[in-house]
């Protein structure tokens, strides 16, 4: 069935005049983008994905609510073969993937991922933004900015040996493995005397032990394995007052998380440190954190793409910032101090994020079909 349509141009309210008029088949409408959102799982759990089960079926909904055909895409380097396959026939791929995933790191995940990008679907994020923003590396690379801090990068184990015992002369550091996520690789420590470091690893229930420096030194060299590094950043005396997640949907705030006692919370004199809290998710317009979101909107997320060498295009449609409250300026005002960017998987995030995140995904398939 065809219907026909008639173009007007009004010159003036009196001056209607109609144009020749052309045709529209419905049957022949622009076919509906594609989309596959990217998680971890075995061969069951591919077999048996579910969106209205998935962890995210709220973003499933939503997609499909916009006209979005979205496919779970269950993902694992024994079937990794299939996974491109299915990738290749899609618009664009979510992915939501660990570093770090049942000990098996990126390595096979980021290059599928880099070659269906090159054969055309989109990819967020792409492999090659997460190395310039979503590594420990990206403290480095703002350490000179406002919300920089003292940070170093670590070569070697025999770097470490000969560096480190300088700046813990000054003061407790935060030694990060260049990549990783859920406190995993994350270490504090402090010098208490000319013998003696307190030393507490950020995974939750890691107790704090007082060792030597040959035994920190060892207790690192993992993280030097094949090409590793580690970040060394000073450590923020505000962070028993808690960290902030600012939620991104590319350049703008989507929602906020406040987590009051984290990992590395100092434990009271003579006791034991307190068991890490619930994050506690909130929208963009949380009056509490309006200062940093000005900051970041206005000002920071712009310092970090320059900075990084990204463009405003290449940032993902999802991630997040998280920062530690830094020294109070020559106004009684919070300064910020950013901790991490996450880019791999930022899950869970608050509900005020679905929206703007198929919003700015739609916008980038729709730019895409134009091109």
């Amino acid at each position: 069935m065809q219907c026909s349509i008639y173009f007007l141009t009004i010159r003036s309210i009196r001056d209607v005049e109609p144009l020749t008029p052309c045709t529209f088949d419905p049957l022949k409408s622009p076919p509906m983008p594609s989309l596959a959102i990217l998680y971890p799982g075995n061969r069951e759990s591919r077999a048996l994905a579910d969106p209205q089960t998935s962890r995210f079926a709220a973003v499933f909904k939503a997609f499909a609510q916009a006209g979005v055909s979205a496919q779970p895409a269950v993902y694992h380097d024994d079937f990794a073969d299939a996974v491109r396959d299915q990738l290749l026939t899609v618009d664009g791929v979510l992915v939501w993937h660990n570093p770090i995933e049942g000990g098996r790191d990126r390595t096979g995940l980021d290059a599928l991922l880099r070659f269906v990008a090159a054969q055309g679907t989109w990819v967020s994020a792409h492999p090659d933004v997460i190395l310039a923003l979503g590594t420990k590396d990206v403290l480095l690379s703002v350490r000179d900015t406002p919300f920089g801090s003292d940070a170093h990068k670590i070569d070697s184990l025999q770097s470490l040996r000969v560096e480190l015992p300088g700046r813990l002369r000054l003061g407790a550091r935060v030694l990060k493995q260049h990549r990783g996520h859920s406190g995993i690789g994350i270490w504090r420590v402090e010098q208490v005397d000319e013998q003696r470091y307190q030393l507490r690893h950020a995974q939750r229930g890691s107790p704090t032990e007082v060792v030597d420096f040959g035994t920190v030194a060892d207790t690192m060299a993992p993280y030097f394995a094949g090409a590793g590094h580690m970040i060394d950043q000073a450590w923020q005396e505000r962070l028993p007052e808690g960290m902030i997640r600012a939620y991104l949907v590319g350049d703008r705030a989507a929602g906020f998380g406040h987590q009051q006692i984290v990992a590395l919370h100092p434990a009271p004199l003579g006791g034991i440190a307190p068991e890490p809290c619930p994050r506690l998710y909130s929208g963009p317009d949380d009056t509490r954190f309006q200062a940093l979101r000005h900051l970041l909107e206005s000002q920071w997320i712009e310092t970090l793409i320059q900075t990084t060498g990204l463009e405003r295009r290449q940032l993902p449609v999802l991630w997040d910032a998280d920062f530690l409250l830094g020294p109070r300026d020559q106004n009684g005002k919070d300064t910020y101090v950013l901790c991490e960017v996450n880019v791999s998987s930022v899950s869970p995030f608050p509900e005020t994020a679905v929206g703007p995140l198929v919003q700015a995904t739609l916008a980038v398939l729709a730019e895409r079909a134009r091109m």
